[in-house]
């Protein structure tokens, strides 16, 4: 909770300065109530949801377990799009996402000497990587929504770098109401003085600087952009290799050991997410 309010907080201070430098305010100017309340819902979903499973997630299995059920994100994104969009969807689509899932329980499955299959994992942190993958497609979809409506709003006098900043401007909208969320949460179970003692640990926050610049700040704002200039199955697809980047420094850093099941089991992931939008 309090890595992700801090984390969240940190970005919109940020994300206010680039846009005061860039279009000269420090705030998202030109968005209404509907670019807010499609943005603040992309925010409840994709961070207050999605990352407090994702966060859990970590603690429960680990990151580079956690960050397999990313896969699911845009299959998830897909019938989000169809539910909330109208978009279609295809029995090849089905076809697709069975690979994906086959790819996630080949890297969580394992047979004891019974040949039972079981989990391998703890079944609370597959349950919060659902969640996270569930968020993260969702979330995704509504940002993609609020940030149509924003683009359609922005007068023609507008300064001429306002529409490459709109998903920087998007993401302070988000940052915003995702902090708020995790703020109010931590208020409820009484949690503040939490927040109290993390601010005040220096190689704590230097962290919550470090993955604030990767994650809110520069991540989510480029995967909004990426959203807006290509297909948003595409730019899923691409976000989705963050399984496979993260095999080889997590086992580097934590000195871990990676099976070959593994690794076949996020290929396999990997390639049901690319079917899923080549079919």
């Amino acid at each position: 909770m309090s890595a992700n309010v801090l984390r969240l907080a940190l970005a919109a201070i940020l994300l206010a300065a680039l846009l005061w430098m860039t279009v000269g305010h420090p705030y998202p100017v030109y968005a209404d109530g509907k670019a807010w309340l499609w943005l603040s819902l992309s925010a409840l979903v994709g961070y207050v949801f999605g990352d407090w499973c994702l966060f859990n997630c970590y603690l429960s299995i680990g990151a580079r377990f956690g960050q397999l059920f990313m896969t699911l994100a845009p299959p998830m994104a897909a019938i989000a799009g169809w539910a909330i969009l109208g978009e279609s969807l295809s029995w090849k689509s089905g076809i697709a996402m069975a690979v994906t899932l086959s790819g996630i329980a080949l890297s969580i499955l394992s047979r004891d000497r019974e040949h039972h299959v079981r989990l391998s994992l703890p079944f609370k942190g597959v349950l919060l990587g659902l969640g996270a993958g569930l968020g993260q497609g969702v979330g995704l979809v509504l940002s993609k929504v609020g940030m149509a409506h924003y683009e359609s709003l922005v007068p023609p006098g507008a300064p001429s770098l306002m529409i490459p900043m709109l998903p920087f401007a998007s993401t302070l909208i988000r940052a915003l109401v995702g902090a708020a969320g995790f703020l109010a949460i931590m208020a409820l179970r009484w949690e503040l003085p939490k927040l109290k003692a993390a601010v005040s640990d220096p190689l704590a926050m230097k962290y919550v600087l470090v993955m604030t610049l990767f994650g809110p700040f520069l991540g989510v704002s480029l995967s909004l952009m990426a959203v807006r200039y290509t297909d948003a199955g595409i730019a899923s697809t691409l976000m989705a290799l963050t399984p496979v980047l993260i095999l080889f420094p997590y086992a580097f850093l934590y000195k871990q050991r990676i099976r070959l099941k593994e690794m076949v089991g996020v290929a396999v992931s990997m390639a049901g997410v690319a079917l899923f939008f080549l079919l």
